[in-house]
């Protein structure tokens, strides 16, 4: 069964697929080099559910939120540290602008306190934010410290503006997208040396899971 009506022939339908068919084909892809194909399948996976959010009318915050994404995977199919802060700095954006889209479909920060699981929740984003950060201080050069902060302050700041939605789907992406984003650090600052490639499917998998759950918590919801 298609999430969307009509069928898999449907626009919004055909759309999804033809981002899920962008994902996988990038995950078979991803310990091959950099290349133009490579950097295309990226790039569409989450392109693609920008696209279907125009066409069911969603937030233009979503919109916006996931065409910057697409734009941080065309920067982060290459390599080398000028395309990772480019990457850095479009998902960046992307999580400054989920904030006040998850804000305004939320019950404002008290319900943090008024739900107990919304409150511990919370509390493991914030002890995870606070471990991710002092482990890459020591690993990262000085030029890198100050946008990792900003940028790990960014995430702690989405997945909570999350927690405030009765959305679970919304919810639910924003922990895997948390998760991506934690294991992508682990593995480009701390594991680099060990494993290389190891956990990038891990990375993968759980960061187009995230970036699908909240397009569909919000086209569906």
């Amino acid at each position: 069964m298609m999430p969307f009506p009509g069928g898999i022939d449907a626009n919004a339908n055909a759309t999804l697929v033809f981002s899920l068919v962008a994902a996988v084909i990038y995950a078979f892809t991803l310990n091959m080099p950099p290349s133009l194909a490579r950097s295309a399948a990226k790039t569409l996976a989450v392109a693609m559910l920008a696209v279907l959010a125009v066409m069911q009318g969603g937030p233009l915050l979503l919109v916006a939120a996931l065409a910057l994404s697409a734009v941080g995977d065309a920067f982060l199919s290459r390599d080398g540290e000028k395309a990772f802060l480019g990457g850095l700095a479009s998902f960046l954006t992307a999580h400054v602008l989920y904030v006040p889209l998850f804000m305004q479909n939320g019950g404002g920060l008290d319900v943090l306190g008024a739900q107990s699981w919304r409150g511990a929740i919370a509390l493991a984003m914030a002890a995870f934010a606070i471990v991710m950060l002092a482990a890459l201080w020591r690993r990262v050069g000085p030029s890198l410290r100050l946008p990792i902060a900003i940028y790990v302050g960014a995430i702690l700041a989405m997945g909570i503006s999350a927690l405030t939605t009765s959305n679970s789907l919304v919810i639910g992406g924003a922990i895997l997208f948390m998760a991506s984003d934690g294991l992508l650090a682990a593995e480009k600052f701390l594991l680099a040396a060990i494993s290389p490639h190891r956990m990038r499917y891990a990375v993968w998998a759980l960061y187009y899971a995230a970036q699908a759950a909240i397009s569909l918590g919000f086209l569906l919801g």
